[in-house]
């Protein structure tokens, strides 16, 4: 259960960690990475749903037992994720930078499944 805690937890502070800049780097993605978004709403929506996903991974990492029903979602938000980086990346549509961080959510989808393995006896 201890891997469990310390899995969910590291997750949720990447996630943070990850998706609150975002709320502050529409302009510089323009500059980086034009042309500028044509969809604002696309781009804070994710980060809003994402960061939601994030108290989630907190609330599992505080009573894995009690929310392990929860992790079987836990682990297709992630997948959903690296898989469409991994997709548009093979598509050549995507930066390698972006993979990076798919890749590290279906690391995060491995993790979860151990974890979800680890707790299945309580």
């Amino acid at each position: 259960m201890k891997f469990a805690r310390w899995v969910f937890l590291l997750a949720a502070i990447y996630g943070v960690l990850a998706l609150v800049p975002m709320y502050f780097q529409e302009a510089m993605l323009a500059q980086t990475q034009p042309p500028a978004l044509t969809h604002p709403e696309f781009y804070y929506g994710f980060i809003g749903v994402a960061l939601a996903w994030q108290v989630l991974f907190l609330q599992l990492s505080r009573d894995p037992l009690r929310y392990r029903p929860l992790m079987i979602p836990a682990m297709l938000e992630k997948a959903s994720f690296g898989l469409a980086m991994l997709v548009l990346y093979a598509q050549h549509r995507l930066a390698a930078l972006m993979l990076l961080a798919g890749c590290v959510d279906l690391l995060f989808v491995a993790l979860f499944l151990l974890a979800w393995r680890r707790t299945r006896d309580g």
